[in-house]
């Protein structure tokens, strides 16, 4: 596996596809129709995007010209559907899978955020099993993720994927604040928790609803 950074929209469709096939297996690989709203969902996705299928169309040729998306056409229809091969490109699955899945969707999180908003992505049994299969992403050559100092006002440290680096790689201690702005610091990541508390309320309610 050569070094590989990702366009952002190329990275929201290829977690989008690792979550929809642990989440809807009846209706995986997806069509352009159903990835782009898998793409656009307004709940477990930050930031919030609203791509259009030639945005779709671009970002997975640039994933299958990688390998790591094929395309298929079922018997008998002319729509195509596309699905992903980390399992055979880079030799990922199973909790390994999952985690990088929600790093791709949601950014930057502890392995605490990661256990629990994995969902019917993947049980994690505990936030050590979450930490080993970081770690095992984090040892892959080139590595997939990596870990950020934790910043003031955090209890731990956040993860990052290194598919789009640019923006995600950023070394927290050129972020962090300085002197009077620890205060600061930690109120935002007072709010950042709030506002994932609601985030997970709403995906339950929609869980209810669809269930319902």
């Amino acid at each position: 596996m050569d070094n590989l950074t990702l366009h952002p929209h190329t990275v929201r469709v290829l977690g989008a596809l690792i979550e929809k096939q642990a989440l809807t297996p009846d209706s995986y690989p997806l069509t352009l129709n159903a990835l782009q709203s898998a793409c656009n969902q307004l709940t477990s996705r930050d930031p919030v995007l609203s791509l259009s299928e030639a945005d779709i169309s671009s970002a997975l040729d640039e994933l299958m010209a990688q390998k790591l998306v094929a395309e298929r056409i079922p018997a008998g229809s002319r729509v195509a559907k596309y699905e992903h091969r980390l399992n055979y490109a880079w030799n990922i699955d199973g909790a390994r899978l999952a985690a990088l899945c929600l790093l791709l969707l949601r950014g930057a999180q502890t392995s605490a955020e990661l256990r629990t908003r994995a969902g019917r992505v993947y049980s994690f049994s505990s936030v050590d099993e979450v930490e080993t299969a970081l770690a095992a992403l984090a040892d892959k050559y080139p590595p997939l993720v990596e870990k950020l100092p934790r910043q003031p006002g955090e209890r731990e440290a956040r993860w990052v994927h290194l598919l789009h680096p640019p923006a995600l790689a950023v070394s927290a201690a050129n972020l962090a604040p300085q002197g009077g702005d620890a205060a600061l610091a930690e109120r935002v990541a007072e709010l950042e928790a709030q506002l994932a508390l609601m985030l997970q309320r709403i995906e339950a309610l929609e869980t209810q609803q669809a269930s319902a």
